[in-house]
């Protein structure tokens, strides 16, 4: 099945599976996966996207490592990953031009049922955060939504307002309380 189809004036976006072991303990969520990755078929393809600079010095998922190597990293330090939309009409990659009404949210109540070990859930940007506030979070049970959340700077290209090193300095959030390793 193709990951973007042609309906109309958009471009109709589908996102991808989950990276997860049964034993994450921190779910990091996007929006959806902008036109770069969609090609690839790898979350946070786009180069000029921080995110996979950021677990690299963070947990040793580095670009320098295949895309394999990276997802296997990240699962290895307990880390989940998954965008709130499985699918979503949107032109190009911004996540301002994804059309609300158009998106259909993954199963997070099924993730997070399923990965009963996540203690923090953090968004990869505002648009991220909002999709989950009004799409998931309202027909989580109470104990689902319980779970600790923090919306991140976007690492996107076009959040290029705050220096890396700042956004690096946010996102360190995320190891806390995680057992690292960065072999």
């Amino acid at each position: 099945m193709p990951s973007s189809t042609k309906r109309g004036p958009h471009d109709f976006a589908n996102g991808f599976p989950p990276v997860a072991n049964r034993d994450a303990r921190v779910l990091i969520l996007g929006s959806l996966p902008g036109v770069r990755s969609i090609q690839a078929q790898q979350y946070y393809a786009q180069p000029q996207n921080a995110f996979w600079r950021i677990m690299g010095e963070l947990v040793g998922a580095g670009p320098e490592l295949n895309y394999a190597q990276r997802l296997q990293q990240l699962k290895r330090n307990s880390i989940a990953l998954w965008d709130v939309a499985a699918a979503a009409e949107r032109p190009g990659s911004l996540d301002a031009a994804i059309v609300h009404a158009s998106v259909i949210a993954n199963d997070l109540k099924g993730f997070l049922r399923t990965h009963r070990q996540i203690g923090r859930i953090f968004f990869n940007g505002a648009k991220a955060a909002e999709l989950y506030r009004q799409l998931v979070l309202p027909d989580l049970p109470e104990t689902l939504a319980a779970i600790a959340t923090q919306r991140m700077p976007s690492t996107s290209a076009a959040h290029a307002g705050m220096p890396y090193a700042d956004k690096l300095a946010a996102w360190s959030a995320i190891t806390a309380d995680l057992p690292l390793d960065r072999a």
